[in-house]
């Protein structure tokens, strides 16, 4: 990461250096206005979201030079972080304003008491959840419990992602699945979970797809998967710890089928990584496990620039900001908003959806169940099980 180039601030409000906390809900909307000089927000990424939403930011001060003058952009480690707005906050000097990204850092901070309360206390400020979100968009929302607002999602997978020219008998069931695995050892292969979306995604799916007693609970619901897993585990040759290995090994032909999602299929196409003609496939009884980003304040902020915040959520909620998150496919769909159809999008997105996208997707979102994913605490129970007893020693 960056070295900080950011002006540090006193805070006002004589709470502790929480400034929000002095107001009663609802205050707001009387008591904030326009900062006396324009101001510099400074906002640090913790999941690679800046690459859907760094257009949608910088559009906020050319649309309101009087609030804001410019953005910082900086980028941290999801697990770095909170330690470090900890620090920052007990010596009253916060020098970040925004945190973007995903349920690994929000609950993190939760845990923690880092973030500013926005719902129901500033709801008279934000817009109403229920009347702006897509449904599966709503429920990754409300994982955040009033700290955070969701800023984009995606269904995610799991999907099959292979090459048509390299596999014949393409697998319908996880146990099709693992029997070509055993046929063709070594061409099969997926990321460490806890350090890939797709694998991440994957386990979290296979409960489903093997009618496991818990989905919910990776400990005591999940026998089926764990002996599944394992089985698979000795077809595969290593699990890299990224998911960038997995596309690259499938475009150079060292694999032929990985476990990938809707953004890690267009997106590695849309940059030749992998080749345009790979295919994806579903697998019987197949459930979409969602992802999403969100956007959290953190405490310390001071009422002048908790203002112009609220302000740039209101922003980067508008489906005119959200077209941008269709971006090249990195998320794909991307809006967590309703009615925001890809005409919106700029040009080189549609052009790269339209190129590189699949038309199955609208039918696969549309008829097929969305679950959120596991709690944080189960999500790391999940990769502890995981690295104990199914990958840890081929982990590269």
């Amino acid at each position: 990461m960056g070295q900080d180039s950011i002006n540090r601030r006193h805070f006002i409000g004589g709470v502790a250096g929480l400034g929000v906390a002095a107001h009663a809900p609802g205050a707001f909307a009387q008591q904030l206005k326009l900062p006396a000089s324009p101001l510099t927000i400074s906002v640090i990424d913790v999941g690679g979201a800046l690459a859907l939403v760094q257009t949608p930011l910088e559009n906020y001060p050319k649309m309101k030079p009087k609030a804001a003058s410019r953005m910082v952009f900086t980028k941290a480690p999801a697990p770095e972080l909170p330690s470090k707005i900890k620090a920052q906050q007990n010596a009253g000097r916060l020098d970040i304003d925004l945190v973007i990204g995903g349920l690994d850092v929000l609950s993190a901070g939760i845990d923690q008491k880092l973030w500013v309360d926005l719902l129901p206390r500033l709801q008279a400020e934000l817009p109403k959840p229920e009347d702006i979100y897509l449904k599966p968009a709503l429920a990754m929302h409300n994982l955040g419990q009033g700290q955070a607002m969701a800023m984009v999602y995606y269904p995610s997978g799991p999907l099959l992602e292979y090459m048509p020219d390299r596999v014949k008998q393409v697998p319908t069931t996880a146990e099709e699945l693992l029997a070509w695995s055993k046929q063709n050892k070594n061409r099969f292969f997926y990321g460490r979970p806890a350090n890939s979306g797709p694998g991440r995604t994957w386990i979290m799916g296979l409960p489903y797809l093997l009618g496991d007693k818990d989905p919910k609970d990776p400990e005591k619901g999940w026998d089926k998967t764990w002996a599944y897993l394992k089985e698979l585990g000795e077809n595969v040759e290593y699990y890299p710890a990224g998911t960038g290995q997995t596309m690259k090994e499938l475009g150079d032909g060292s694999r032929d089928i990985i476990v990938s999602t809707t953004g890690w299929d267009i997106n590695p196409r849309v940059l030749g990584i992998v080749p345009k003609e790979a295919k994806i496939q579903t697998l019987k009884g197949f459930h979409w496990v969602t992802d999403a980003q969100y956007m959290m304040i953190p405490k310390g902020v001071s009422d002048e620039k908790l203002n112009v915040l609220l302000d740039l959520i209101r922003h980067m909620l508008t489906p005119e900001q959200q077209a941008y998150t269709y971006d090249e496919g990195y998320f794909y769909p991307g809006p967590a908003v309703k009615d925001v159809p890809l005409s919106m999008a700029p040009a080189s997105s549609q052009k790269a959806i339209a190129e590189y996208g699949r038309p199955e997707y609208d039918k696969l979102i549309a008829e097929n169940p969305m679950e959120t994913p596991l709690t944080p605490d189960k999500m790391v129970i999940a990769f502890r099980i995981w690295d104990e007893t199914v990958g840890g020693a081929k982990r590269k």
